[in-house]
């Protein structure tokens, strides 16, 4: 199964190492459920976009 980053559109392929090995590159992507809706994050928007998924998330977990 091919991830795709629901901000910027990366897919876990085109970041594939020079052997070719994918799955380990995606444990740093984040996932969040918005909605209803499960959507993943790459590691670079994941970073960008920090400050804002922390300020999403409910008081209890602070």
């Amino acid at each position: 199964m091919t991830l795709t980053c629901d901000f910027c559109g990366r897919r876990a392929e085109d970041a594939e190492d020079a052997e070719g090995a994918e799955g380990a590159e995606t444990l740093t992507w984040s996932t969040s459920v918005e909605n209803g809706r499960q959507r993943r994050y790459c590691d670079v928007c994941s970073r960008r976009n920090l400050r804002s998924m922390e300020g999403k998330l409910d008081s209890e977990f602070w």
